[in-house]
């Protein structure tokens, strides 16, 4: 009884810090523009299952790819586990699912194996990431504390590796001298149920106590530190690649407010129609973060950090200041340090900074030559050239800023209707002399 009063009062205290951190970020999505209609569930599924749960994109690195495969198709089995616990914790019960026969076998003893391989592949990225320093982890964007928040969620899944693999031994222990007494089957952790050996019950059922507690703590502790490191891709991912764009990845999206005066000037008669209930955003493109669509902040929370995107980004590759990964990243960080300020005095709130310019500058923005390669390399499909591109349309619909021979072809647009710089009485001049054979 003392252990399910405990066990409760923690796991309230947990939610009701998760749900403070969740209203946080709906306050924050609350503060961004609309995007595209969410439509065609049955292709988003398909997709999530492809891309999300198939890990299809990741595999274009195998080795490093099967390893996240494989650590993700895991942590997937083990939450039947972790929802176990949080059952017997609130119940007061042990074992709580056994009632499911022979696939509470399949169950267990899946998620034992995969303890043990999460655990190995895990410490194998740790070792990674300390003392082989790979390229793609480096880099503009990536701060001191970028590496240190890797760092500290891969030893909080290690740990949590651990004491699942004590737990399991434990059980197994208990089921060699008591048989029946604990459910389940732990084809691997059974391999160290001889650590309990001359133990007796009650002993090995203590040790059995201070792993079941420790893991759920850390599980608990885990699912609170997320939403603030770059692991909230571990909730957020699915969603994000459920809610992809379907476009081919080369299509920009049209503006809409610039679209209606289109319309407006080739029909002049809708000037005289009833006016549409949509809002019509004061400011073209993207300056800051009020300014952002709700997919591109969803995106900048889902980021894994991973550095595929900069490591394909030509521009990035031949020297130049833009980074895709940056990009994203400074969404988020933005919003941040934004974010609670509109939500306390509204959209109107100035902290006299903004995403361009402050956080991200021109010459990132016009580094880039939108082939699509970061969209492409992206395992959970976020787009960063529409950010870009609506970033720029920011300084040149606002500002007219632009690189000077981009002015120069804006300019011959406007007064040649061409790119060149040739009236177009004279754009056929070519042809004079040619001779052609008309037979």
């Amino acid at each position: 009884m003392t252990k399910q009063l405990a066990f409760i009062v923690v796991f309230l205290v947990t939610v009701g810090i998760f749900i403070y951190t969740v209203s946080r970020l709906v306050s924050y999505f609350r503060l961004t523009q609309a995007a595209f209609p969410v439509k065609d569930i049955a292709q988003r599924i398909k997709v999530t299952f492809t891309v999300a749960f198939g890990q299809t994109k990741i595999f274009r690195r195998p080795v490093i790819g099967l390893m996240h495969a494989f650590v993700f198709w895991g942590f997937c089995m083990i939450s039947f586990g972790t929802i176990e616990i949080v059952l017997d914790g609130l119940l007061g019960l042990d074992k709580s699912l056994q009632g499911l026969g022979w696939l509470y076998v399949v169950i267990s003893g899946s998620g034992d194996i995969f303890s043990w391989i999460i655990g190995v592949f895990i410490t194998a990225f740790l070792i990674r990431r300390l003392f082989l320093h790979i390229r793609r982890f480096e880099g503009i964007g990536m701060k001191h504390i970028s590496h240190l928040d890797a760092n500290i969620a891969l030893v909080l899944i290690g740990l949590l590796m651990v004491t699942l693999v004590g737990m399991n031994a434990a059980s197994a222990e208990l089921q060699r001298l008591s048989p029946g007494r604990a459910a389940g089957y732990y084809p691997f952790s059974s391999c160290l149920s001889g650590l309990f050996s001359g133990a007796g019950d009650q002993q090995i059922n203590n040790w059995y106590e201070v792993f079941w507690w420790l893991h759920i703590l850390i599980i608990f502790l885990f699912i609170n530190v997320l939403p603030y490191s770059k692991h909230f891709h571990v909730f957020m991912s699915i969603p994000n690649v459920f809610l992809s764009r379907l476009d081919p990845p080369g299509k920009l999206p049209n503006m809409e407010q610039v679209t209606r005066e289109v319309k407006l000037m080739l029909n002049p008669d809708t000037a005289f129609a009833s006016s549409s209930s949509e809002p019509i955003i004061a400011r073209f493109g993207v300056k800051d973060i009020e300014d952002v669509s709700w997919k591109n902040y969803l995106d900048s929370l889902a980021c894994t950090e991973c550095g595929r995107c900069t490591s394909v980004c030509p521009a990035n590759i031949t020297g130049k200041k833009l980074s895709p990964r940056k990009i994203i990243m400074d969404v988020r960080a933005r919003m941040k340090e934004k974010g609670p300020g509109m939500v306390k005095q509204g959209k109107e709130f100035s902290d006299n900074r903004s995403l361009l310019r402050d956080y991200i500058t021109e010459e990132e923005l016009w580094a880039c030559t939108t082939c699509n390669a970061c969209a492409q390399e992206c395992p959970i499909n976020i787009n960063h050239p529409t950010l870009i591109v609506d970033m720029r349309r920011y300084l040149v619909m606002e500002e007219a800023s632009a690189p000077g021979l981009l002015k120069v072809t804006f300019n011959n647009i406007e007064n040649n209707g061409a790119p060149w710089q040739y009236s177009p009485e004279d754009r056929l001049n070519w042809a004079r002399d040619l001779e052609m054979n008309v037979n």
